[in-house]
């Protein structure tokens, strides 16, 4: 064994499984196995998918209730007033700054843990630095409590989308992660509601305080609940039997190949920092980004300018991100079935763009610009859920996903910041400025995602041609070359 691709390989000894060896668990499975995977899959859905998506919920809620908190009073009780909104703004951006900065180490610290304490620590703390907002009285005092929960989310985000890759296939991956980052369009819809309703309750603290309180307290709990139910890796979770270990070890291995134990391969997070598709990803997220920050933070303020009154504006914020949420489940859905992405994803960031430039094109029609921002919603969302998906399977092993994955979403995390500051009240109604730089991102991520796919039909290509088709379901060996192992095939 090369010990130049394996570091740290002694905590593997902790991830043996009972009865199964690692040669065992590459053995193929029994006539019957079709429907044993079905069960399989039916048991990790149960267990996996409502923990982890209740917890993207909430961190979705606490990263952008400050859109609703800013209607309630934030700025004059803690930024003095704000008028032009520049301090909301930075507290705003606040949380991307240690977003952007950890979420690589993080992600690929995580491999060396037990996925069940990474992701319900990080839960909890992040948890606690969003209900310490609550106790903010001055513009500093909300800055610490943002970057602080920047840190924390940054240590879940690419771990859960790595934690996938270790159970679903790839023809599963893209509805699953729709379902996780779907919630993020549920805690849109939701977040308006609780808004909504906290802003007719008179209680004796300021209801921004409240909201606070409300959001952020039941992630604690969640990741107190993520520490004991949530499975661990396949080869060491004991919420599978031995027979079902060595199932999920099998589908981990279809058309790639997973790693064995607590490893991280150092040449393949240099072959991710290398590869020149990370960073055209991370230019498609950048523009996702972007318009996401956008929607999360301004879109109650913008609808407020509409004419309506700031409850009512929280409130028409839900149709909007529910219409999101079943646009992304119906496309993730496609892209699994067809096993495509790109096509996909060039079509709904052109949804999404095309919805910014009716915000443009129709100052004065209030209707107009309503059903705009269902198309916004729509598009961004859709495409963000596609992309998580594309990446999850097209890097090749787990630790190049480990560093990739971050990589190009701390590329795209920078335009969240930029999305926090393309809204200033001095700009409203109109905001021409935020409108014209969101729709050029989106068009130009439509434009990225059509070279990626074009880009991975040649490379698939030129590999039938030199090495024949594969088998998808066969192992493929990628702990030397990673996607660029012969027999791998990407997901165009």
């Amino acid at each position: 064994m090369d010990l130049d691709h394996y570091e740290h390989c002694d905590r593997t000894q902790d991830h043996r499984i009972e009865g199964v060896s690692e040669i065992d668990l590459l053995i193929p499975l029994d006539e019957d196995s079709e429907a044993q995977e079905r069960r399989l899959l039916r048991k990790l859905d149960k267990r996996i998918l409502p923990i982890l998506c209740l917890l993207y919920l909430f961190a979705y809620l606490d990263r952008s209730n400050l859109g609703n908190a800013r209607l309630q009073g934030l700025p004059g009780d803690v930024l003095g007033g704000d008028p032009t909104g520049v301090l909301f703004d930075w507290v705003n951006s606040a949380f991307f700054f240690t977003y952007i900065l950890l979420q690589i180490p993080f992600t690929v610290l995580s491999k060396y843990y037990n996925p069940r304490i990474w992701i319900g620590c990080s839960a909890i703390l992040w948890g606690i630095s969003s209900t310490s907002m609550a106790t903010a009285h001055t513009f500093t005092g909300l800055m610490i409590a943002r970057l602080a929960l920047g840190t924390f989310e940054a240590a879940f985000g690419g771990a859960v989308v790595l934690y996938f890759s270790f159970y679903y296939t790839k023809a599963e991956c893209g509805t699953r992660i729709a379902y996780w980052f779907g919630f993020a369009a549920v805690a849109g819809a939701f977040g308006g509601l609780i808004a909504y309703g906290i802003q007719h309750v008179k209680v004796s603290i300021a209801n921004w305080r409240l909201l606070f309180l409300l959001e952020g307290t039941p992630t604690i709990l969640l990741g107190f609940l993520c520490l004991s139910l949530l499975p661990d890796r396949p080869e060491s979770t004991h919420f599978l039997t031995a027979a079902e270990r060595k199932i999920a070890i099998s589908r981990m291995n279809r058309g790639t190949s997973g790693d064995f134990g607590a490893v991280v391969r150092r040449s393949h997070v240099i072959a991710a920092f290398q590869d020149w598709r990370i960073y055209v990803g991370g230019v498609i997220y950048f523009g996702l980004n972007c318009a996401l920050a956008s929607l999360s933070a301004f879109l109650p303020t913008i609808i407020g300018t509409m004419g309506h009154e700031n409850a009512m504006a929280q409130l028409m914020t839900v149709p909007p991100y529910a219409l999101a949420g079943f646009v992304l489940m119906v496309t993730s859905y496609a892209s699994d079935r067809l096993q495509i992405r790109g096509p996909l994803l060039v079509c709904t960031s052109t949804i999404g763009g095309l919805g910014y430039m009716i915000m443009l094109g129709a100052t004065n029609r209030q209707d107009v610009r309503y059903g705009a921002t269902f198309l916004i919603t729509s598009g961004t969302y859709s495409s963000i859920g596609l992309m998580n998906a594309w990446y999850s399977h097209n890097l090749g092993s787990e630790t190049k996903r480990a560093a990739g994955i971050p990589l190009y979403g701390a590329i795209g995390q920078i335009g969240g910041i930029l999305g926090s500051h393309l809204y200033p009240l001095t700009e409203g109604p109109a905001y021409t400025s935020g409108f014209t730089v969101s729709a050029f991102l989106l068009f130009l991520a439509a434009l990225c995602a059509l070279l990626l796919s074009v880009s991975f039909r040649l490379d698939n290509m030129q590999r039938d041609q030199k090495y024949g088709k594969p088998d998808p379901d066969d192992m493929v060996d990628t702990s030397e070359l990673a996607d660029k192992a012969p027999a791998f095939r990407y997901v165009p």
